[in-house]
């Protein structure tokens, strides 16, 4: 796929802007201090960050006025992955940087977050407000005994109380780690026991889709399960009393009480994510203070091109790392915008409406919900004053076409539009946003900066203009440390160093085209193969999903014992349309049109529904795995899965089959 020169781009970037963007400017200062080439623009910026890796990672910490304790010695000790190491000696604290804002006198009173529930009722925490109740809930923990290294839980919405509650866990050294409250009991634990914390931040419940959830029989079953926990805390959301021996929150952050910031090694561990888990037990990953701080630093503040001026909201849980993500906007002084409900309640707009209440600058979001929005037929930049609104961010899954061009038309035609992709691993982008560049329909604008983003042949070659595995070839700041509970790292080098050793493999198809942007195709290991064609399954629920009648799409390729390839697509209707030889003909035809046709499913199926992960990525692999006969317990973890009762069908045809 190589791209035509004279494509015009769907959006460029004026002279005006390109000037302003941070990148801009750092490029300049760079130049100056550092050895980057002053011209040739963002390729050549990216070109030397990578090659120099060294020299950028230091003129992002000197750029950015990262706060060490203890000085560096060097800014790369080892470079090799796994295992690198990165600013050995120094000594330093994430939360400080995140709460700097509060400590200028002319913005301690303006906002640091605004939280806005369904009903769009919208409460703003200033700066000073912010730090003060860090500084409180921190003094506490440490009465409490938390010391550094001690792992400490939330099981809480996206609410400005579980801000408060990570960064005065990070303020003492503390290692956070989070769910969000419509994680089931075995989930939660599944994740948390794996780490044995020993304070536990949680609410009573929460309000989703107009209703109340009350959680107070799964929080008395974590805390039976959780024999370490020294504390709970109790935050009443839906204003029940605290449960016997359960801490009060109101209590803990009463304090007038200065934060005090604990200096910790650059690599010590900041927070735990956890893996999907659709096969297993999630991997709990662990990131570092150090790592992540010059990483987010970098993506917020370069990438996302944002400051003190800007609001930034992204329709994210604290149960993904979009939250933690989020969270890092403080970093650079920005507003965050916390929404806590559904995304689509009372109706599909939920989300433009918080954008245009909050005066969102970036707002982020799933590539589902831009889609669902296009196919509902609503109207964001006719209905919603969204003119503060720069930049609209997906992620989660590929941005089709019809997104860009739907998000262009229907929203601003001076819209940057920055589809991302990165992952949990990571806690970051590998490509994505860069306010200086065009945007291309269906295409990332670039590899993000100090990333050596390349696309593999399976031989290690690389490829341009043709799909490949997603490879990062040197190390990155915010790579995991390592998993918890993997005490000879066996598990985290299999997870990406099994294929190419010592080179990252994130099990994506990509491919970089000759202008440095990149197309996502879909996880590799549930890539179709037919007759050696290579297709990732975002292309297929690209041209399916532009059908009215289908809501949502799956699509398995099977390597059969016979030597044969079964290639069935699952589809789960739109209400009020049936399945018939009309409607199969119609998806045939658009991917064989569209598409390849090769790629035309060998079947096409009706089901209830399409399974997710609980951070709502649609599950190949498992249903695969199903498909081929292996039993549902070993072929998804029941905790990891949105509605398990989906996966009984796909259970059912197995044995069908056979």
């Amino acid at each position: 796929m190589t791209s035509a020169a004279d494509e015009a781009p769907l959006w460029q970037p004026g002279p005006d802007r390109i000037a302003a963007a941070a990148v801009t400017r750092f490029q300049s200062w760079a130049a100056e201090h550092h050895g980057a080439p002053a011209e040739g623009g963002y390729a050549s910026l990216h070109r030397w960050s990578v090659d120099e890796l060294d020299a950028f990672w230091q003129a992002v910490a000197e750029w950015f006025d990262v706060r060490f304790s203890t000085p560096y010695e060097q800014v790369i000790g080892d470079r090799s992955m796994p295992g690198a190491t990165w600013f050995p000696g120094a000594t330093l604290n994430y939360a400080e940087h995140a709460l700097r804002a509060a400590e200028d006198s002319l913005r301690a009173d303006a906002p640091a977050l605004f939280h806005v529930d369904e009903t769009h009722t919208q409460t703003a925490t200033s700066w000073s407000e912010l730090r003060r109740q860090v500084g409180s809930l921190a003094a506490e923990l440490r009465a409490l005994g938390v010391t550094p290294g001690d792992r400490v839980s939330g099981y809480l919405p996206n609410i400005p109380q579980a801000v408060v509650a990570f960064l005065a866990t990070v303020a003492v050294g503390g290692v956070w780690t989070s769910c969000a409250p419509d994680f089931g009991a075995r989930s939660v634990l599944d994740r948390f026991q794996q780490v044995e914390p020993v304070v536990l931040f949680t609410v009573d419940g929460y309000r989703y889709g107009g209703k109340e959830h009350h959680r107070a029989d799964t929080v008395a079953e974590l805390r039976r399960e959780l024999p370490t926990l020294r504390a709970v805390v109790h935050i009443p959301l839906l204003g029940t009393e605290a449960p016997e021996g359960a801490l009060d929150w109101s209590a803990l952050v009463a304090a007038d009480t200065e934060p005090v910031f604990e200096p910790v090694a650059f690599d010590h561990p900041l927070w735990v994510l956890y893996s999907s888990g659709t096969t297993g037990l999630p991997k709990a990953i662990v990131q570092s203070q150090g790592g992540i701080l010059l990483e987010h630093f970098k993506q917020v503040g370069l990438h996302c091109d944002l400051g003190p001026e800007d609001r930034f909201f992204w329709y994210t849980s604290t149960g993904w790392m979009m939250w933690n993500f989020l969270v890092s906007g403080l970093l650079t002084g920005t507003t965050l915008v916390l929404y806590d409900g559904s995304p689509g309640y009372p109706d599909v707009s939920a989300q433009w409406r918080v954008a245009e209440q909050t005066g969102a600058t970036l707002f982020g979001t799933s590539a589902a919900y831009v889609m669902a929005c296009r196919k509902a037929g609503v109207h964001p930049g006719r209905d919603f004053d969204l003119s503060r609104v720069q930049c609209v961010a997906t992620t989660g899954s590929p941005l089709p076409p019809d997104g860009f061009r739907w998000l262009h038309d229907e929203v601003a035609d001076d819209l940057w539009i920055a589809s991302v992709s990165g992952g949990t691993d990571v806690c970051s982008c590998f490509a994505g946003a860069v306010p200086t560049l065009p945007v291309h329909i269906g295409e990332l604008q670039a590899a993000c900066l100090g990333t050596d983003l390349q696309a593999w042949d399976p031989a290690g070659g690389p490829l341009t203009g043709e799909v490949g595995e997603l490879v990062v070839t040197e190390p990155m700041p915010s790579m995991p440390v390592r998993f918890w509970n993997d005490p000879d790292g066996s598990r985290y080098h299999d997870s990406y160093f099994d294929v190419y050793p010592g080179v990252w493999r994130h099990g994506d198809w990509i491919t970089i085209t000759d202008r440095g942007s990149v197309v996502i195709h879909g996880r590799s290991d549930s890539t179709l193969n037919r007759q050696g064609v290579r297709m990732g399954s975002a292309d297929i629920y690209e041209a399916v999903e532009r059908l009215p009648e289908i809501r949502e799409s799956l699509v398995i390729g099977l390597e059969e014992p016979d030597g044969g390839y079964w290639m069935p697509l699952f589809v789960h209707l739109a209400e009020g349309a049936t399945l018939d030889d009309a409607l199969r003909d119609s998806i045939k035809s658009t991917i064989r049109e569209n598409l390849s046709p090769r790629h035309v499913p060998d079947e096409v199926i009706e089901v209830p529904g399409i399974p997710h992960t609980l951070t709502g990525k649609r599950i190949e692999v498992p249903v695969k795995r199903l498909l081929q006969g292996t039993a549902l317990e070993k072929a998804v973890n029941p905790g990891s899965i949105d509605n398990l009762e989906l996966l009984h069908f796909y259970e059912k045809l197995a044995r069908e089959r056979r």
